[in-house]
């Protein structure tokens, strides 16, 4: 078999040990191995490939960005700070048809910019801004379609668990993604407002809730004392960023620290929670990484396989440009959507669909914002949405079932599918600040 069929049955053995439950990461070590080494027939030359992709993938001190973001945003999450934000956003918006819709989608979009991971968004305001939803009168679907929907802000607006892996994954700066993250999620984070009231006054059987809800407002001392710590961490960090003051990788250390002192001062970290956290962060750090060495070795396999050259040569050849390219791209992200989760979908297509765009003269910064778009819609369709399967069971009512919430997140699927489009005819939305 030639290098190149050798390539192409990897592709196919890849969707067939990823559907039988095998780990997308040892999926993508194992099929690279045996690739180089049915490749050149050697199989020493195999292993010094793992052996050098390993050493090379995570050798830069850069990484230690990953950690840093995950263990702050793991604090902020400890601090209750995400409560904070929705009792005061709450209290700002409750006059307002859906103002606790709107309020969830605010709430989020401030958490995001201090988080990075979507899951920890689902699962903070299922605790918080659900029960409070149906207590008011909000129908389950909507209450629960609002927070798995906003969720998704996690992974857009920076920083970012997703950007900081799509700039290793192509070479990119992780700051620039970081600015590229800005316009898009204020842009999504509106189109999600606007809609949520658009839907309570056009649909009110659906949306349920009353017109103004009965919270007492927040006095301006208790909503400044409640805001200005979260507003101060996203100051330094991304301030510090964008001001030249520090790299990412020092902002995550400054953020870290800042999140540290923000959950000890609200008393909300005894020992044990700090070790648990600890402990999650060591996990998810190992799990990305562990992907991205993985990727490494699949990229560098799929290179010798002259796989990329040749998608590169056919689809030149049936006469695709940059829409073509796109559509194409887009439609594989959505269907993977459905089957794997966002960072496995990166990992498997990027090393093939960055040479194209590479090729195709794409500006890689605003492809990176289309990917991680194009991805996170993948979080609310069925069967894998796992940030509708991460409200379902931190929820843990039997009165709503998992297809509930699924209902509830399409009308916010279609709005993100209308955002990807608006990006893609205005790149200027991802490239405003860069």
């Amino acid at each position: 078999m030639t290098a190149l069929g050798i390539g192409i049955v990897s592709l196919a053995m890849m969707v067939v040990l990823i559907i039988a439950g095998l780990h997308v990461a040892i999926s993508l070590l194992l099929l690279s191995f045996v690739g180089v080494w049915l490749m050149r027939d050697n199989i020493d030359v195999a292993l010094a490939l793992m052996a050098q992709a390993t050493n090379d993938s995570i050798a830069s001190h850069e990484f230690g960005v990953v950690p840093l973001f995950v263990l702050m945003g793991l604090l902020v999450a400890t601090a209750d700070l995400g409560k904070d934000i929705f009792e005061v956003a709450n209290s700002m918006l409750r006059r307002i048809r859906g103002g606790l819709g709107v309020a969830t989608v605010m709430a989020n979009a401030v958490f995001a910019a201090i988080t990075g991971i979507s899951i920890a968004s689902a699962a903070v305001f299922t605790k918080v801004a659900v029960p409070e939803m149906l207590r008011f009168g909000f129908t389950p679907r909507f209450a629960t379609g609002v927070v798995a929907g906003s969720s998704v802000l996690g992974m857009l607006i920076p920083p970012s668990l997703l950007m900081i892996l799509y700039a290793f994954l192509s070479e990119q700066s992780v700051g620039a993604m970081f600015l590229a993250g800005v316009m898009p999620g204020l842009v999504l984070a509106i189109a999600f407002s606007v809609a949520i009231v658009a839907m309570a006054w056009l649909f009110p059987g659906y949306v349920g809730g009353t017109a103004a809800v009965n919270v007492p407002g927040m006095a301006l001392r208790e909503a400044a004392v409640k805001v200005a710590p979260v507003v101060l961490l996203i100051f330094v960090v991304l301030g510090g960023i964008y001001g030249g003051i520090f790299t990412a990788t020092d902002a995550g250390a400054v953020g870290a620290l800042g999140a540290l002192a923000l959950a000890l001062a609200k008393r909300r970290l005894t020992p044990s929670i700090f070790w648990k956290v600890l402990v999650e962060t060591g996990r998810i750090t190992v799990s990305v990484l562990f992907l991205i060495i993985a990727a490494n070795l699949y990229s560098r396999m799929l290179t010798l396989s002259g796989l990329p050259q040749f998608i590169v040569e056919w689809m030149a050849g049936l006469g695709f440009g940059v829409a073509g390219f796109l559509t194409v791209f887009i439609a594989i992200v959505l269907f993977l959507g459905c089957i794997i989760d966002s960072a496995s979908i990166m990992l498997i297509v990027l090393p093939l669909m960055l040479p194209v765009a590479k090729t195709l003269g794409i500006d890689l910064v605003w492809f990176g914002v289309i990917t991680v778009v194009a991805v996170e819609i993948g979080l609310l369709t069925p069967p894998f949405g796992i940030s509708v399967y991460v409200v379902k069971s931190t929820l843990n009512d039997a009165r709503i079932t998992l297809w509930d919430i699924f209902a509830g997140t399409q009308p916010f699927t279609l709005i993100m599918f209308v955002v990807l489009l608006l990006i893609i005819a205005f790149p200027g939305i991802a490239l405003f600040f860069n």
